[in-house]
Parts: C-alpha cells; structure tokens; sequence
C-alpha cells in the first residue's frame, strides 16, 4: 500500500506556481530552510555525502544541501512539484537528480542507500507516519544519518500552527495541517528505535512570522527537528 494521502498531493500541487516565491505561500518553508540546514550541517559531513530527500516538493532544503556539497537525490509523489524542482535546479546550476515517485516505490537495494536521509514536514501528512520512518531508515548506510522535521502535538502547536499560522496570519492556506495528524517527539523516538536508529536528538525551532526569522531552541511544543543514526 502506497503512504500517500490523493488530497494532500492535490493540495500541495496548488502551491507549485508560487513555491520559490520567498515572500507567496511558501514564505513559512523559506524562511524555516537555514535553521534546518543548520541543524543538519551541524551534524552530519555534507560535502561529499550522498543525500535523500524525501518529499522534497519544489526542492528547498535539496538545493541547500547540493549548494553545500552533497550528491542529492530529491523524491515526491507531487509530478508538479517535481517538475517545478527540476527547473528551479536547472536555473541555479544545481545537479540534482529529482524522481516523481514515493518512498515505497523508490529502489533499496544495497547500491542505492544514503548517507544522510532528510524528510521534512512530511510525517504529519501521511497515512502511516511510522511506515514512512520505517521506510526512510530502510534507504540508510549503515552508519548513516536521518533528519525529521514535523509538528508537535500540542494545543500550543493547534493555537500557532493552525488557528495563528492558517486562520489569524494567513501565512499558510486554511487547512494546510490536521492536528489529529501532529506527532509527538516521544512517538517519532520509539518509531526510531523500532526501525533500528538510535540516539534521538530533538530540538525546536521557533519562528517569528512578522520578522520571518527562525532559530534553534530548546523548546520543541511546537515545530521540531530530529536528528538519529543508523545502529552499527
């Protein structure tokens, strides 16, 4: 069974014209892209390394990581999205090998595994969030590295990421996020743990939507990254 949800891609194909528009829909994505390249930069070789990006839409982190060094391979079920990633590479001189395709379908056989697998805001928009990190962690090295970005599930979270982001601010289109879909740090470290990765680091990123500005915090109640290892 494919873990794609037909309404969040219809959703999301909506978001392609302006995906690259910094200050369009998207703004949110651009403005939270250095906090989360920074966190994985922070702890993982890039340059060099071979990097899957896991619904990867238009390609935002993709180009961060391929501008710092990395052989990345961006994936999404999203054909609109990808196509609009090809493009916006093709413009920025960026070699980066994108496929219209998801995660299950995607080959991993023992010549196709990652140094460093990313999957950012996507967990909570997905049928079976733990099918995805199983199927995620299946595509690492073995001594490889896998980043999580997702929403905690919290009524801070609902107030700011729903009713303040959607409602109030209208930096994201109305519906964006399910609550029910949010995931709480202790849920994603035990899915971890069951798909043989070790070593949970979470840490929050907080974000300013008047200012635009993001930055790594100890506070995770709402957004939140994840950083765990492959088991030797």
């Amino acid at each position: 069974m494919e873990n794609v949800d037909p309404g969040e891609i219809t959703k999301f194909a909506l978001l392609a014209d302006t995906w690259w528009d910094k200050d369009g829909d998207c703004k949110p994505l651009h403005d939270l892209n250095p906090c989360r390249g920074a966190f994985i930069t922070q702890r993982a070789q890039i340059a060099g390394a071979r990097v899957l990006d896991v619904g990867c839409g238009g390609g935002i982190l993709s180009e961060y990581l391929a501008a710092a060094g990395a052989e990345v391979t961006g994936i999404d079920a999203n054909k609109d999205l990808i196509e609009v990633a090809r493009l916006h590479a093709a413009g920025a001189n960026l070699d980066i090998r994108y496929e219209c395709t998801n995660i299950e379908n995607f080959a991993a056989g023992s010549d196709n595994r990652f140094d460093i697998v990313t999957c950012m805001e996507l967990l909570e928009h997905v049928p079976a969030p733990k099918a995805m990190v199983d199927e995620c962690a299946r595509r690492l090295s073995a001594k490889g590295d896998i980043f999580f970005s997702t929403i905690n599930r919290t009524l801070k979270a609902y107030a700011l990421a729903v009713l303040g982001a959607e409602y109030l601010l209208r930096l994201l289109p109305r519906g964006t996020h399910d609550y029910a879909s949010f995931i709480k740090p202790s849920e994603l470290a035990r899915w971890g743990r069951q798909a043989g990765l070790e070593a949970p680091e979470f840490r929050g990123m907080s974000y300013n939507p008047l200012t635009g500005y993001a930055k790594l915090c100890d506070d995770v109640s709402v957004n939140f990254i994840a950083h765990l290892a492959a088991r030797n």
